[in-house]
């Protein structure tokens, strides 16, 4: 299933220039995904969500302890995950601990992976990146520590900086980097996004994206998450 899969993945990268609704480019305008302007409307309300959650933030799994292929750029206990959301698999209680944000969610079309991600003073996430361009990234900044310059992601040959209440979205199959070299947390509200596509090629997206949600990889990392939750749901009473 794996190497059918990554030949799948191959053909759509080739593709994707000739059938994207939004274009081919590194960072996209928050216009061209209209839902996006609903979560930097209501970025208070995630954030107040967000600062309940905080103050367990050493208890949080690491990226890697969710998802083990992560371990590369993960492996230590600097990046933090609060999983909402990955290819079908909802983290239940999770999300009862942020209604108001899941509601917000909900309204997201195409919405595959959501979760707060949280990098702790110091983080650096090396080089990397994603193998499917049928997908975008998005980051909604909820906590972004100063100075500005010390806390910033490469993609390509593009830096850019968060803001609180502001987005940004970008297309992870560009080699990118990530940088905390501040004194607090750095937290985003990550999504993945299914890329708009014309049609045949937005049916074998679909399809790539349901083969993702059965496979190994996120079945695991399910597994990973609701033995996590059920620890996390003790801490709190």
């Amino acid at each position: 299933m794996k190497s059918v899969l990554d030949g799948i993945v191959k053909r759509i990268e080739a593709s994707v220039p000739n059938h994207s609704l939004v274009g081919e480019s590194v960072f996209f305008e928050v216009d061209q995904f209209p839902w996006a302007h609903d979560l930097e409307a209501n970025w208070k309300v995630i954030r107040e969500e967000l600062d309940a959650i905080l103050p367990f933030a050493d208890k949080l799994p690491n990226f890697d302890d969710i998802s083990p292929r992560q371990k590369r750029i993960a492996g230590d206990n600097l990046w933090k995950t609060y999983f909402f959301y990955a290819f079908g698999f909802k983290a239940k209680k999770n999300c009862e601990q942020c209604p108001q944000t899941v509601e917000l969610l909900q309204k997201i079309p195409g919405l595959k992976v959501a979760f707060f991600s949280i990098l702790a003073p110091g983080k650096h996430i090396p080089r990397h990146r994603g193998k499917h361009k049928g997908i975008i990234r998005y980051h909604l900044g909820l906590k972004v520590p100063e100075p500005r310059s010390h806390c910033r992601i490469q993609v390509d040959d593009q830096i850019a900086y968060w803001q609180e209440g502001k987005s940004l979205i970008f297309d992870d199959t560009y080699y990118h980097e990530v940088w905390n070299d501040t004194n607090d947390y750095r937290v985003v509200l990550f999504l993945d996004i299914a890329r708009p596509l014309k049609f045949p090629l937005s049916l074998v997206n679909w399809t790539v994206n349901n083969l993702i949600a059965i496979s190994p990889i996120v079945q695991v990392a399910k597994g990973n998450q609701q033995n996590w939750e059920k620890q996390f749901e003790n801490l709190l009473k």
